[in-house]
């Protein structure tokens, strides 16, 4: 029996009353927006969705979830992607990231994959990995390991989960595949940023599970199982292979890391960036 073709919903909203860095550095107006290796951010990403090869993944749609006031500017860049038969539509953003996720989800029951306008170096092997292993879970996390991108970049990653097994970096891909897995959803509702905020860890995870992990007590599979039964749903991860999965476009430095491996992989000759270690 053929897969059901998954809703691939991408964030790309700015934070509420930021004017982000790199889109002021860029003269452009989001963040999404800002060019690298001659395209804008969010372009890559839906250049690789849209160019999945048979039989990987099939995409049903493509709900880009953004701010009312840049929609006119990105869905001109979104326009000619239309011409390749997937259906791709503009998504009011909220404030808050779980209410942007349920407004893209809307009535549906999935399978849905979330990523990132920023996350240019998504690969269709990355993608093909999480609807594997959404057959049997409600919900997936894509992470990589610190050997792997410290393999490509010493400075591709500096927030690492230490867990009993590895120091593991996210990946921002996720699979949902039913409406329980949009339950999962709700470890976000906060924000995210849990290094940096304890608080809103132990709201989300609980204190016990994040004592569990915060003492690398648990591998990343028995905290997700712990995490999951808190809200109710099998949640899984996925491990890539590719240390470059874990970065994205986050500031000027992983900016310059992505633009060196995007150029590799498109054939543009950029030199490998270097940073003292005390670069943010």
């Amino acid at each position: 029996m053929s897969e059901v073709p998954v809703t691939v919903i991408v964030l790309a909203a700015q934070r509420a009353g930021v004017v982000n860095p790199l889109a002021e550095r860029a003269g452009v107006s989001h963040k999404c927006l800002v060019p690298i290796c001659g395209k804008p951010l969010i372009e890559h990403v839906i250049e690789t969705l849209t160019t999945l090869p048979a039989p990987m993944t099939s995409v049903a749609a493509i709900r880009v979830v953004l701010e009312p006031d840049g929609q006119p500017e990105v869905g001109a860049v979104l326009e000619p992607f239309r011409a390749r038969g997937v259906p791709i539509e503009l998504i009011d953003s909220d404030t808050n990231i779980v209410e942007s996720v349920l407004a893209a989800a809307r009535d549906g029951d999935g399978p849905f994959v979330i990523t990132t306008a920023d996350n240019v170096l998504l690969t269709h092997d990355a993608l093909t990995r999480v609807r594997e292993a959404m057959r049997s879970a409600d919900a997936v996390l894509a992470v990589t390991t610190r050997e792997r991108v410290w393999a490509l970049h010493r400075q591709g990653q500096r927030n690492f989960y230490e867990l009993k097994d590895a120091g593991y970096a996210n990946c921002n891909l996720y699979g949902l595949a039913n409406r329980k897995g949009l339950q999962a959803a709700e470890v976000f509702r906060e924000g995210g940023q849990f290094q940096k905020n304890a608080g809103r860890m132990v709201r989300a995870f609980g204190l016990f599970n994040i004592v569990l992990m915060r003492f690398g007590w648990v591998t990343l599979a028995q905290g997700l199982a712990r995490v999951g039964k808190r809200f109710g749903t099998r949640i899984v991860p996925v491990v890539l292979e590719d240390g470059a999965a874990a970065i994205d476009v986050d500031n000027a430095r992983t900016y310059a890391i992505c633009e060196w491996v995007l150029g590799q992989r498109l054939g543009i000759e950029i030199p490998k960036p270097e940073f003292p270690a005390d670069t943010k």
